[in-house]
């Protein structure tokens, strides 16, 4: 779908000082190769380059306790600092020097990205290192800090934002944000990740669907491991297309951890970097059909650094941009050389995996015999007739 808007990117090298140390899974590098990647392509000449404020603690504060922000500054402020009831100074989220400035920087960017895209300066705005979906309000969990997405879509709704559509395909559940809107009719929050039977953080099943006053507003597909492209593209388009329709939001947000991927080491997934590229595309044209093109894009998980992220978020980038790249393209030898000097790793060539994304649609029926269609259909069964749409095919 053509873009008649512009598309900004929040970003400066700054935000890559959000760093948990050399043998931690988030590393920087990831976003680094990304922007780089995008730049050789092309792909940034179609966008604007905006610089990523810090976030005020009392902005951080319309979704976190003021404790956590004081025992956050205080972490990166005392080497050795620990707060196990805090989430600081575990093996997911150990301390590090200023964290609270590189956390509260990423929630800046986010910040960023919504004001553009709501006061009508940007159609689309991207923050790529964005999506720390996991932080809860009185702690940080699974490699965030301090959860950007949520503080986004508060300033969304403090600025008069009536309804707002969340939907995140991280491979983990997106339990901070879904906790933090639970009992919030004006957000949908809509999570496809790998069953918590099987996954950090072990929640985000079908039952799980809103607060009272808000049934139906949080959204669970639990998909089985070995989950591919066909299986992770037909659970999406059987569950999100028809929710956000029916929901009709004003601002569509979305958070696009890449750890879905086969070679992700941290979770079972078996999608390939083109049937990533397909759901940016999905997400691209539902913004325009649902929320007038309002959309803002953040990153999220993805711990493949060399192979995965920067090829999977560079088309994000230009998915964004209204300019997709075809997929392929071949990587620019600067950027291989680049990689293999600073690294020593071997680059991908191409922007593809060489699969070509198809699904069968949920209309065609279903099978109750395959875990995974019994996922899918539970989640039908739970929130559609919430929604007064109907469950089956």
């Amino acid at each position: 779908m053509e873009c008649e808007g512009p598309t900004s990117v929040v970003f400066d090298q700054s935000l890559c000082e959000y760093d948990f140390g050399p043998t931690h899974p988030m590393s920087p590098v990831r976003v680094d190769l990304t922007m780089r990647l995008a730049a050789e392509l092309g792909v940034l000449e179609g966008i604007e380059r905006v610089d990523a404020p810090v976030a005020t603690d009392e902005q951080i504060a319309t979704v976190h306790d003021p404790a956590l922000i004081e025992a956050v500054t205080r972490a990166g402020a005392t080497p050795g600092y620990e707060d196990a009831a805090r989430g600081l100074g575990t093996e997911d989220d150990p301390v590090f020097a200023d964290m609270h400035r590189a956390s509260a920087h990423v929630v800046g960017a986010t910040l960023e990205a919504v004001r553009r895209v709501w006061s009508g300066e940007s159609l689309h705005a991207v923050n790529i290192s964005g999506g720390l979906h996991h932080a809860m309000p009185d702690r940080a969990s699974g490699f965030c800090i301090y959860n950007d997405v949520a503080v986004g879509i508060r300033r969304l709704l403090d600025e008069g934002a009536e309804r707002v559509a969340y939907v995140d395909i991280d491979v983990h559940h997106g339990d901070g944000v879904e906790k933090i809107f639970y009992d919030d009719p004006r957000v949908l929050t809509v999570s496809l990740h790998e069953t918590g039977q099987m996954l950090f953080p072990g929640t985000g099943f079908p039952s799980d669907s809103g607060g009272p006053g808000a049934e139906g507003t949080a959204v669970n597909v639990a998909l089985p491991p070995g989950t591919a492209d066909a299986g992770w593209l037909r659970a999406f388009h059987a569950v999100v297309p028809p929710v956000l329709r029916a929901f009709e939001p004003q601002v569509l947000v979305t958070q696009h951890g890449c750890d879905s991927h086969m070679n992700d080491p941290l979770a079972h997934m078996m999608l390939s970097v083109d049937g990533q590229r397909a759901a940016y595309l999905a997400l691209h044209d539902l913004a325009h059909e649902v929320a007038g093109g309002r959309w803002v894009v953040t990153g999220g998980g993805g711990y493949s650094v060399v192979d995965v992220v920067p090829r999977a978020w560079t088309h994000l980038l230009a998915i964004a941009s209204g300019r997709p790249l075809d997929p392929t393209t071949a990587t620019p030898p600067a950027w291989r050389e680049h990689v293999e000097h600073v690294l020593g790793a071997t680059p991908p060539h191409r922007m593809t995996d060489g699969r070509t994304p198809a699904y069968r649609d949920w209309s065609g029926g279903y099978d109750p015999e395959t875990w995974l269609d019994r996922a899918i259909h539970a989640t039908r069964m739970e929130v559609f007739p919430l929604h007064g749409l109907d469950p089956l095919p």
